[in-house]
């Protein structure tokens, strides 16, 4: 059985893209904890994966970060999706949905 990890694979900036626009800036751990749950902790986003991919992302000018003070007190770095991250989530959702797509027709013909 694959591990939970690896279902993330291609599909990484399409979730953190997503959570941001759907819960607005979060902190990176904040992202993490908010697919799980979603996903009934079928999806876990590690660190190196995570992390890496959000600062892809802002050098991309998909999201900006600031600095701020999280629920816990502490200062914690928080995303948030931009305009241009906007455009991308709309291409990440087709090119999904199109692969999704090829999948299950792949599965009911095969």
């Amino acid at each position: 059985m694959p591990k939970k990890a690896d279902a993330l694979q291609g599909a990484l900036d399409l979730l953190i893209l997503k959570t941001l626009a759907a819960r607005g800036p979060l902190h990176g751990y904040g992202i993490a904890v908010h697919v799980e749950a979603v996903s009934d902790d079928v999806l876990r986003m590690e660190e190196g994966s995570l992390y890496p991919a959000l600062h892809r992302m802002e050098q991309s000018g998909w999201v900006r970060s600031s600095w701020r003070t999280s629920g816990s007190n502490h200062r914690a770095k928080f995303y948030g999706i931009t305009a241009t991250g906007s455009r991308q989530l709309a291409d990440e959702e087709r090119n999904w949905r199109q692969v999704v797509d090829a999948i299950q027709r792949v599965l009911q013909f095969a």
